[in-house]
Order: C-alpha cells, then sequence, then structure tokens
C-alpha cells in the first residue's frame, strides 16, 4: 500500500516543538480528517500542545507502508510516527 506522509510539527506549552509525522493510506485527500487524526493523537498525551492546523501539518511525500504501519491503518485509519520530544 501507498501511504502519505503528513510532516507535523506543533509546540508543546512547554515550549518544546513535537515532530511526528501523520501516515494515511495515499488515497485520502481530506486534509480535516487528517488534522482530525493529529488532533485524536494529541489528545492521548499526558502533557497540553497548542492547536494543530494546517500551518504544523503538510503533506511531504508518498511511500511504501511498512506492515506495521499498514496494520495500524488498517485498524485504525491512520499511523502515527512519532520522532521528535513526543513523551
Amino acid at each position: 500500500m501507498k501511504i502519505s506522509v503528513w510532516d507535523t510539527y506543533v509546540e508543546r506549552k512547554d515550549g518544546k516543538i513535537m515532530h511526528f509525522d501523520i501516515l494515511v493510506p495515499s488515497s485520502l485527500k481530506d486534509e480535516h480528517q487528517i488534522f482530525n487524526f493529529g488532533k485524536r493523537y494529541l489528545d492521548k498525551k499526558s502533557f497540553k500542545t497548542a492547536q494543530l492546523t494546517a500551518k504544523e501539518c503538510r503533506f511531504c511525500h508518498i511511500e511504501q507502508a511498512t506492515d506495521e504501519v499498514l496494520y495500524a491503518i488498517e485498524r485504525e485509519g491512520y499511523y502515527i510516527l512519532e520522532m521528535e520530544n513526543c513523551t
């Protein structure tokens, strides 16, 4: 499966910048739905963050999904790849 990678940077209330990717099927083009996946992820965090909008989350590229990503997308519709300051 081909997936779209949405590069996302969100400021935490402690001033750190979170960096994570939202991975979705490449056929999904609805930005509102993609942003909602990111918001759902942020709502699960134990710390507060700034708002997620088009300014913080942008389409980056398309790549081939790994088995782990494919499994998550089949279950949840998306996958979050945490990179910086996500914990």
